[in-house]
C-alpha cells in the first residue's frame, strides 16, 4: 500500500511539473498575431486631469460629438506629461464611452519625426489593474477553502486559458480545422484537468474516458443539427468582423459548432468526476457492494446531478440572450418567429446538444467505473 502510495506522490509530482514547465512556455510562446502597431504610436495609461463637453449633444438617448480631455500620462518614456486627448462620440452605447476627471484610461498617444506628441486617443477607461484584483481574490479564495487542490486548481486553470489563447485561436486563424484543433485541445484539457483534480487514480480514468466519449457525441450532434437547422456561424458575435479583417478562408461555421462542443465539455468533465468520485467512495465505505449495485448507485446518483447540471448549461447559455429574449416580447414577436429566428435556433442547439452530452455522462461513467472498481469490490 505504501510502495502504490509513493508511486502516485511520485507521478503527481512529475505531472505537475511538467504541466509548470508547459505552462511557462505556453506563456512565452508567441501567438503569431502579435498587434501591428501604428509606425510613431504608443498605448499608454493616463489619469484625467480635466473634461470638456462642450462639444457633445444629444440625439434623443446617444450623444454625439467630441469630449476634450486633460489627461496626465503615467506609464512609458512619456510619464508626467499633461496632454489634451480627444474622446470621439458616435451614439453607440456599446462602444462610446464618457470620462470625468479622476478616472484612469488607456489612451493611444501618437508622435511626429521629431517625437513630439501630435495626438491622443482616448480608448478607453483602464481595466486591468481591477481585473487583477479580482482574479487575485478568485485565487485567494480558492487556495483559503481548497488548500493544495485549490493550487492544483489553479494550475489547471491557468494553463487552460493558456492553451486556448496560444494554441487553439492562432491554430484557427491559421486555417486549421475548427473541429479538429477543438477535439484536440478540449480533449487534452479534459486529461489535464482531471489528472490535477482526481491524480493517478481509477476515478480520474473513469472521468477521462467518459467525459471525452460524451463530449465527441456532443460535437457530433453539433455538426449534424448545425446542418440540420441550417444555421451559418456567422451568427456568433464578432463572426463577420474576423471577414472583414482578412480573414476570409475561416470556416464560421465550423467554429461555430466547435464551440459548442467546448462550452459543453467542461460541464461533462465536472459531472463525470462527480460521478466516479462518489462511486469510489461507495467502493472504499461499502465494501459489501456488488457491481450490479454500483453502477445502479451510479445512475441513481446521475439522475439527481443531471437535472440540476442541465438546468446550468440553460441559464448559463440564455443568460447571454436575456436582451434579446426583452426585444422579441416588447416588440410582440409571435413565438414560431422566434423560435425560427437564427440567433435563438443557435441557442437551442447549444443548449440541447450540450445537455444530451451531460445526459451520457451518467450511465457511461458508472458502467466504466464498475468495470474499474471490480477488483476493489470484495
Amino acid at each position: 500500500m505504501k510502495k502504490l502510495l509513493s508511486n502516485t506522490n511520485r507521478k503527481d509530482t512529475v505531472f505537475i511539473t511538467v504541466l509548470l514547465i508547459l505552462t511557462a512556455i505556453l506563456a512565452l510562446l508567441p501567438t503569431g498575431f502579435q498587434k501591428q502597431e501604428y509606425l510613431f504610436t504608443e498605448g499608454v495609461r493616463a489619469k484625467v486631469i480635466s473634461v470638456n463637453n462642450l462639444g457633445i449633444h444629444n440625439s434623443g438617448i446617444f450623444k454625439l460629438g467630441d469630449q476634450s480631455v486633460l489627461i496626465e500620462i503615467e506609464t512609458g518614456p512619456r510619464k508626467g506629461e499633461q496632454v489634451q486627448a480627444n474622446n470621439m462620440l458616435t451614439g453607440s452605447l456599446t462602444v462610446d464611452k464618457l470620462f470625468k476627471a479622476g478616472d484612469k484610461a488607456w489612451v493611444l498617444i501618437g508622435f511626429n519625426e521629431n517625437q513630439e506628441i501630435n495626438f491622443a486617443n482616448m480608448i478607453d477607461h483602464y481595466r486591468a489593474d481591477k481585473e487583477l484584483l479580482l482574479i487575485g481574490c478568485f485565487a485567494l479564495v480558492i487556495v483559503i477553502f481548497s488548500g493544495y487542490t485549490g493550487v492544483r486548481t489553479l494550475l489547471s486553470f491557468g494553463f487552460a486559458l493558456l492553451s486556448i489563447w496560444k494554441i487553439l485561436i492562432p491554430a484557427m486563424l491559421h486555417g486549421y480545422h475548427p473541429l479538429l484543433v477543438a477535439l484536440v485541445v478540449g480533449n487534452g484539457l479534459t486529461i489535464i484537468t482531471l489528472l490535477l483534480v482526481a491524480g493517478f487514480s481509477k476515478k480520474a480514468y473513469a472521468a477521462i474516458i467518459s467525459a471525452m466519449t460524451c463530449s465527441l457525441a456532443t460535437c457530433l450532434l453539433a455538426v449534424a443539427f448545425g446542418n440540420i437547422f441550417n444555421i451559418h456561424g456567422a451568427v456568433m458575435e464578432g463572426a463577420e468582423s474576423l471577414l472583414y479583417a482578412g480573414f476570409m478562408q475561416l470556416d464560421l461555421t465550423a467554429i461555430f459548432q466547435a464551440g459548442i462542443y467546448l462550452a459543453s465539455s467542461g460541464a461533462i468533465l465536472d459531472l463525470a468526476v462527480d460521478i466516479s468520485s462518489a462511486l469510489e467512495e461507495i467502493v472504499k465505505n461499502s465494501p459489501g457492494i456488488t457491481q450490479a449495485g454500483l453502477m445502479k448507485s451510479g445512475l441513481n446518483i446521475g439522475k439527481s446531478v443531471v437535472g440540476s447540471q442541465t438546468t446550468t448549461l440553460l441559464f448559463a447559455y440564455m443568460g447571454g440572450y436575456i436582451t434579446v429574449m426583452m426585444v422579441y416580447m416588447a416588440q410582440g414577436t409571435p413565438l414560431l418567429n422566434i423560435l425560427n429566428s437564427k440567433p435563438i435556433a443557435a441557442e437551442i442547439l447549444h443548449t440541447f446538444a450540450g445537455c444530451i452530452g451531460l445526459v451520457l455522462v451518467s450511465p457511461l461513467t458508472s458502467l466504466i467505473s464498475g468495470l474499474m472498481f471490480r477488483k476493489d469490490i470484495k
